[in-house]
């Protein structure tokens, strides 16, 4: 069993030492009914308790410090950060990707033009999380023209660091490892196919993650099937992550904010306080399109993101009345099968 370095310190923000008997573990894998954990000893797989999962807690998550009592974790410590999007499909379910992060690396392909659309929205959703962002663009080496591809990139995704990388020539990989120091923890995410799994194993020095041919089309094929942290050679630790088909908001509209930091401060600059951006007197929206200092097709993402967090925030709030009112019918139930009640009228 291989050994963990400096695992006491990783991502616990400076936390007491738990209670005597028990020891901190660090969430490495979670299958069903069972978790992978790391602990000063190395590797142990240990059972969840059921308390870890009640009162509407979405349970262990990957990169979570736990507590163990010998082979149970009993308690979630508390996180620091936690990149989470809604589950997948007409749900108002958060899913916890992984937690207790300091940087979040959205991995793009620079292959046939890197998609700004979507490292936008990986990038509310990281900006959200509580953990830096940084868009990584990958395979540079099959890419005709990588300045422009990253041009392009840099002027969508603002205030946010871009870094070309190769795994088959490792350009930029030291760049990137030096955002990793010892103790941090960072996660990969994005689409399938865009080289987190080659990236993870260059990192890493060694085969951690499987990685399958590139297609006729120049495209990856999926490989990774479960959340996994890593540790690195120097102490950090790293979270691949399955191709995402599909990553929709939770509830934090900060993350839209400042991903387009720049069109909610032209919305800012409105005449009115509430100018619909379609072209109001005053709107300053409406004139930086117009005058060509904002992408018109960044402003409908931009409007289509805050229609979603809308849409969510009223799917949250109904599923929390409706959890409510089970609460008190359990309650009203629970009363009346008490053998002793007292009756009305005696």
């Amino acid at each position: 069993m291989r050994h963990v370095t400096d695992l006491s310190c990783a991502g616990r923000g400076g936390r007491d030492e738990p209670p005597i008997g028990t020891v901190p573990a660090r969430v490495a894998r979670v299958d069903r009914g069972r978790l992978t954990v790391l602990t000063e000893a190395g590797y142990q797989r240990v059972v969840p308790a059921a308390a870890l999962y009640g009162l509407g807690a979405t349970g262990p998550a990957v990169g979570d410090w736990v507590v163990l009592r010998g082979e149970l974790a009993v308690e979630i410590l508390p996180r620091t950060s936690a990149f989470v999007r809604t589950v997948a499909g007409r749900t108002s379910v958060p899913q916890v990707v992984a937690a207790n992060l300091d940087v979040v690396l959205v991995v793009e392909a620079s292959t046939g033009g890197a998609r700004s659309r979507r490292i936008e929205r990986y990038l509310a959703v990281a900006w959200s999380s509580g953990a830096t962002p940084v868009v990584v663009l990958t395979k540079t080496d099959l890419c005709d023209d990588v300045a422009a591809v990253v041009a392009a990139v840099r002027e969508d995704a603002v205030g946010v660091e871009v870094l070309p990388v190769s795994s088959v020539t490792g350009a930029g990989v030291a760049e990137l490892r030096a955002l990793l120091g010892p103790g941090r923890t960072a996660a990969m995410v994005g689409p399938s196919g865009v080289g987190k799994s080659s990236l993870v194993n260059v990192l890493a020095g060694r085969a951690v993650a499987a990685t399958r041919d590139i297609r006729d089309d120049g495209r990856g094929r999926h490989t990774t099937t479960a959340r996994e942290l890593h540790q690195l050679p120097g102490g950090a630790f790293l979270v691949d992550t399955p191709g995402m088909r599909e990553l929709a908001l939770y509830d934090d509209a900060d993350g839209v904010d400042t991903a387009y930091a720049d069109v909610t401060e032209l919305a800012a600059g409105c005449r009115f306080r509430d100018c619909g951006h379609r072209g109001e007197p005053g709107c300053g929206v409406a004139a930086a399109i117009d005058t060509g200092r904002l992408d018109p097709a960044r402003f409908t993402a931009w409007r289509k993101l805050q229609a979603e967090l809308h849409r969510q925030a009223l799917r949250v709030d109904a599923r929390a009345r409706a959890e409510e009112r089970a609460r008190l019918r359990s309650f009203h139930r629970a009363l009346k099968d008490q053998p002793n009640r007292p009756r009305a009228g005696r």
